[in-house]
């Protein structure tokens, strides 16, 4: 899908790239918000002239600038305008619920020239469900079209009960409007420019932003921009492609933060995922720790304020489950999908609670903690109840809304979890990395509560954990292969298929030492290591496609668990060669961004080929190139305890790197890391206003 996308807040717009949605797009092009579809067409046109495009992007995410020129015109036999001597450039922005656009046209004539522009718009409200292809349409009534010298505006009465409008507003007012159309006759002097502006308001049940002034909305939006940059680590090494690579991941996360009124947190990914995402959100929080551990606390509350209070089949809710995702558009407000929110997701709770101890390490927030306990018990008591559906020490899904998700890990095709023979799986389905997950959280969470003055509670996770351990490596454990099973299915029988899951095992420590030194080897075997990043499944394995979704392809955030992993268990040669192939990786991908996934064919085949419908850009993968700093510094901060520690280890092509403004606790760290020529890394505390001992090594 080859698309220009903008964002700030809960508004964005998805157009080809020449700026345009045309009429009658299936691509999913539009103005959206709540998970709506409020602009459905969006089209300028010279009807007197050819035009061409020159240039199209949207680098800094919140505005975008697209030219065009023209092609020569003929009157006669005679040339009545020069080629490419007429520019038009359209650039628009979003801010405080408001798309601003401006359509400026250049005369690089010695002659006057007259240009017949038409602007053409429509408005659907087609719900994002639907405009990804649900078969269940609208249940509303689309009013007619009302216009007046300088406005055109569309409603629509929903099923849902609520009134949507959308108010397109012309500045100067066309020489005509004749229904979803304005249409302007412009004389352009010589060497001379005429501009038109344009901005659209979504409205809902009579709310709707008022457009400010141009200059200060821009400047407004600049300045939170600005702020953020402010707020977060910055880092600079002598890899210019790194460099570029954290720069775009930090615009990236700004562009996908959101507040549904419970701080900051990312929503999942552009331009469908646009919304508060269980899984996704948690783990781009996890990942954002050494750049901005606010957005952690942000995320937590917006779980928490969501979190399952009773069974609930339809939605597959159950009391103390984190949800997987929440939509807010007619569908979902009429009953049709069960998304309000839904809770088909395994592993999204298990995440919530390491995501908890995570923030507490990073920075002894006691106080929020305790806020957030009942949250947190909730939590594990799902795991150990409803989580565990036969009892056996194991966390499980079985898909019980009838429009819900079969798969409910973070690998959700249908085909991801298959086994040796080409059979699918069947549910309920434990998942290695989920048991990793519920293992970490226990880890983590009994010094929590030993801290608190609970050491029983401590007891009981510590015991509990040890059993899950002991019973992991004896389930899951393939001889054969000397590797993990990506899972267990309904009968107990392992989903024997080599994939990328063991990995997050890694991450959260479930493997025994052992374990852990062939799954490090075999992550960078051939098979499963394209020279790119991992893949999701084995080249030998039976499912594999490496143009699969989730059976062959690479996905940034899949590595960097991986990676974590790697450096949790001492590996640091492997995690080095990921993030080496990863760097390398960007070059190639537009604005020197990692999309959501690519496929998973070998480095020796040239270059990394892009996959068709990848989000971009998305969180979790913006996030990956934020968890390499926490790797390459080696960084584990337990503030309650007073130490951060500190191992670093840096990759080629890489030989220093400062670190300014990185928040632990109550201050912040200055570092300087340095490879010598002969392999060595040595770090130097350049400042430290945070109170806590450096543990270096």
């Amino acid at each position: 899908m080859n698309y220009r996308v903008i964002k700030e807040d809960d508004l964005f717009l998805v157009t080809d790239p020449l700026g345009s949605i045309k009429e009658g797009n299936e691509e999913g092009f539009g103005l959206f918000t709540k998970d709506t579809r409020f602009l459905s067409r969006f089209e300028v046109t010279v009807e007197n002239l050819d035009m061409i495009l020159l240039s199209s992007h949207a680098a800094e995410n919140y505005i975008s600038t697209i030219r065009l020129t023209n092609k020569e015109k003929y009157i006669g036999e005679e040339i009545g305008v020069w080629r490419e001597s007429i520019e038009m450039e359209r650039k628009r922005f979003i801010a405080e619920g408001v798309l601003y656009e401006t359509v400026t046209f250049r005369n690089r004539n010695a002659y006057p020239v007259e240009l017949e522009v038409a602007i053409r718009v429509d408005a659907d409200f087609k719900d994002m469900f639907e405009v990804r292809g649900y078969r269940q349409g609208q249940g509303g009534t689309l009013h007619p079209v009302v216009t007046d010298r300088n406005s055109i505006r569309f409603s629509y009465s929903g099923s849902d009960r609520l009134e949507r409008a959308t108010v397109v507003r012309f500045d100067p007012a066309p020489k005509t409007i004749s229904g979803k159309e304005a249409f302007y006759s412009l004389t352009v002097s010589p060497f001379g420019t005429e501009i038109l502006e344009l901005s659209v308001v979504p409205e809902i049940n009579g709310h709707a932003p008022q457009p400010k002034d141009r200059g200060e909305a821009i400047h407004c939006l600049q300045q939170s921009y600005q702020q953020w940059d402010n707020e977060c680590t910055q880092i600079e090494t002598d890899n210019d492609t790194f460099n570029s690579l954290v720069n775009r991941s930090l615009k990236d996360i700004r562009v996908l933060l959101t507040d549904v009124g419970f701080g900051r947190f990312p929503v999942a990914g552009l331009p469908i995922y646009s919304v508060p995402f269980g899984r996704d959100s948690l783990i781009a929080a996890l990942q954002l720790f050494s750049f901005n551990p606010e957005i952690a606390r942000g995320t937590l509350k917006t779980m928490a304020a969501y979190q399952g209070t009773r069974v609930d089949p339809w939605r597959d809710e159950q009391p103390g489950k984190i949800m997987h995702e929440i939509r807010y558009g007619e569908l979902a407000n009429s009953g049709v999908i069960p998304f309000t929110p839904y809770y088909g997701t395994i592993d999204a709770t298990p995440l919530f609670l390491v995501l908890a101890a995570e923030y507490y390490h990073w920075t002894g927030d006691e106080e929020f903690i305790r806020q957030l306990l009942p949250n947190i018990e909730q939590a594990l008591d799902w795991i150990d109840s409803f989580g565990d559906r036969d009892s056996d020490g194991y966390v499980e899904y079985l898909q019980e809304a009838d429009k819900g998700f079969a798969n409910q890990g973070w690998k959700d095709s249908v085909d991801s979890v298959v086994h040796k023979n080409g059979s699918l799986a069947q549910p309920p389905i434990a998942l290695a990395e989920v048991q990793g997950y519920v293992y970490d959280a226990k880890i983590r969470l009994a010094v929590l509560f030993e801290r608190l003055g609970r050491p029983d509670k401590a007891t009981e996770l510590r015991e509990s954990a040890a059993r899950l351990k002991s019973n992991f490596a004896r389930d899951f454990w393939m001889e054969e292969e000397g590797y993990v099973a990506i899972a267990l299915d309904h009968e107990k029988k392992q989903v024997e298929s080599v994939t990328s899951n063991p990995g997050h095992c890694l991450w959260s420590g479930l493997l025994t030492e052992e374990q852990a030194r062939k799954v490090a080897d075999r992550l960078l075997e051939p098979d499963m290591f394209s020279g790119w990043g991992i893949r999701t499944m084995s080249t030998e394995s039976t499912g594999y496609n490496p143009v699969s979704y989730h059976n062959g392809s690479v996905w940034p955030h899949d590595n960097s668990i991986c990676v974590l992993g790697l450096a949790r268990y001492g590996f640091h040669d492997h995690a080095n060669r990921v993030i080496e192939g990863l760097i390398t990786a960007s070059r190639h991908f537009e604005y020197d961004r990692l999309p959501e996934l690519f496929c998973g064919y070998p480095k020796e085949e040239g270059y990394p080929i892009p996959y068709p419908v990848a989000c971009s850009p998305q969180a979790w993968a913006a996030g990956t190139p934020l968890v390499f700093i926490r790797v390459m510094l080696g960084m584990e901060p337990d503030v309650p305890s007073g130490i951060v520690r500190l191992s670093p280890s840096l990759p080629r092509g890489i030989h220093r790197m400062t670190v300014r403004n990185m928040r632990v606790g109550g201050g912040t760290l200055d570092l300087l890391v340095q490879q010598t020529d002969d392999g060595q890394t040595t770090l130097k505390v350049v400042s430290n206003s945070t109170g806590l001992q450096v543990v270096a090594g």
